[in-house]
């Protein structure tokens, strides 16, 4: 793919790499496969059932990084094969968990997280700010009435267990994000010079 033709529409960091429909589908299963190692990656929050992960990181990189389109369709993934039984959701599990609405929410952030960096929002450290902070309240929009109806929780203790000990952690990974994916396209520039 030449310059020009980069430049002449809106592409994401998998579209760099040569176009073939095997090529997409691997780039699906790994970014599933990504975010269910990032599961693994767990520290538990005392009195919450949602422990903090490296998935989300995960999932926001891989919408980033495969477009709307693939984002989405990896994050469909990992909910299917974890909900069917494969064991990569947090510390190995499978199934429904209290939060599964969070990995449901994975698919529409992965999507409008995939559409905003084909439109730029990963180039710059405040773009990807941005990006990345919509794409937690989409996880937080679809995660938190999950929360609600599988705990029996009400709306306000349902924020204190499942949003707000994650704030800060948010904020890590935005900001660990906001370097490392315009850090990866000034890379490109450059060698596309």
């Amino acid at each position: 793919m030449t310059a020009l033709a980069v430049s002449s529409r809106r592409v994401v960091l998998a579209d760099l790499v040569s176009t073939s429909v095997v090529r997409d589908l691997a780039l699906i299963v790994a970014g599933a496969g990504l975010t269910g190692l990032a599961a693994q990656i767990a520290l538990p929050i005392p009195g919450s059932p949602v422990p903090l992960t490296g998935q989300t990181f995960a999932a926001l990189l891989v919408g980033a990084s495969l477009g709307w389109q693939r984002g989405a369709t990896s994050m469909l993934l990992y909910l299917i094969a974890g909900v069917a039984g494969v064991p990569w959701f947090q510390g190995g599990s499978s199934g429904a968990p209290v939060s599964l609405g969070y990995v449901v929410g994975f698919v529409f952030a992965g999507a409008l997280v995939g559409a905003l960096a084909s439109r730029g929002g990963d180039r710059t450290p405040l773009r990807t700010i941005g990006t990345m902070a919509l794409g937690n309240l989409v996880i937080y929009a679809i995660g938190v009435p999950w929360l609600m109806a599988s705990a029996g929780l009400g709306f306000s203790r349902a924020v204190q267990l499942g949003v707000l000990p994650f704030l800060v952690g948010d904020a890590i990974k935005i900001a660990l994000a906001a370097g490392l994916l315009p850090g990866v396209w000034a890379l490109v520039n450059r060698g596309r010079r």
